[in-house]
């Protein structure tokens, strides 16, 4: 496939990663997963691509799971993180505790997706864990209120150039 071509979803993501020397693992025909280093930590990202509804789900887990003691002023911090945001949304899987960021893309009815929007979204998704990691881990290890966690990790975040 060359540079400028669509593709379907998964193969584009596919060699996405291919071309950026990330080792990645096919989950089923229309699921992705790869391990990505960002700045705190490094992330599992996943594509899941739905044919029917011609949506590609992209899937961002920074490996934070929140007790359950911390699951009140985590859901209060990632209410603010979200009203921070343009695209995609952070979350908690009820089952496990499992922080997660994800962004579903609508697809049109080709099903295609091109590098450019696959660049986009893997970034994004990437930006916006490393973004946001502090203001989660000020909650879980430093016992800041919300917006204390969201404030420090925003003048962090401001910090690194």
């Amino acid at each position: 496939m060359s540079r400028d071509e669509d593709a379907a979803p998964v193969e584009m993501l596919a060699s996405l990663c291919e071309a950026r020397g990330w080792a990645f693992d096919y989950a089923g025909e229309d699921e992705i997963s790869v391990e990505v280093q960002g700045s705190w930590a490094n992330y599992q990202l996943r594509g899941v691509w739905r044919s029917e509804d011609h949506v590609l789900q992209l899937i961002c887990l920074p490996d934070i799971r929140v007790p359950d003691d911390k699951l009140a002023p985590t859901f209060e911090v990632l209410a603010l993180v979200n009203e921070q945001m343009w695209l995609g949304h952070f979350d908690i899987w009820s089952n496990g505790g499992v922080l997660l960021y994800r962004h579903a893309m609508m697809l049109g009815d080709d099903g295609l997706l091109s590098l450019a929007q696959a660049q986009n979204a893997v970034e994004a998704a990437i930006e916006e864990c490393d973004r946001f990691y502090p203001a989660f881990q000020f909650i879980l290890w430093g016992d800041k209120t919300p917006a204390e966690a969201l404030a420090s990790a925003m003048v962090d975040a401001a910090g690194e150039a």
